[in-house]
């Protein structure tokens, strides 16, 4: 597979859970579209550092500790119309994981759950869009669960 853009990528809300963290599980969900995302951000697990400094050796000793699935900082034109948006708009205010789909232009599909942390409007000035940021944390399953793949083939 090759490189490409992220033109025609999407992200979808749930406000329900899978029944199994898994892509039939998520594929049981109904989602909603997000609407006039300019900007998705990044996610992935990524790994604390856990070093031990034995003083026989003077060398330093590296292990993975802890694991985090990662902050996703979205940007995206405001319409308070878009029934994601307001979905989204909601999950802010709720204490609840919400499910989350992004399907890539190609046809990869990543599933995740997430605490909506943060739906902020910025008005700029007169010649900008007026706009929402959205701060998602991505959060892991008791089994250990986090971002669930299903690859295009």
């Amino acid at each position: 597979m090759s490189v490409r853009t992220s033109a025609g990528t999407t992200i979808s809300i749930s406000a329900s859970n899978p029944a199994t963290f898994d892509v039939a599980g998520y594929e049981a969900l109904s989602f909603t579209a997000i609407g006039e995302v300019t900007d998705l951000g990044e996610f992935g697990r990524e790994y604390a550092l856990v070093t031990h400094n034995p003083v026989g050796s003077r060398g330093t000793v590296k292990k993975k500790g802890s694991y985090n699935e990662g902050t996703m900082q979205m940007s995206l034109g405001l319409d308070t119309d878009d029934a994601g948006q307001i979905l989204a708009k909601a999950a802010a205010l709720s204490d609840n994981d919400y499910s989350f789909k992004v399907v890539t232009q190609n046809g990869d599909i990543y599933y995740f759950q997430a605490q909506t942390m943060m739906f902020k409007v910025g008005v700029g000035s007169v010649d900008q869009i007026t706009t929402a940021s959205i701060t998602l944390e991505l959060t892991t399953s008791s089994a250990g669960v986090g971002i669930v793949e299903s690859l295009a083939t």
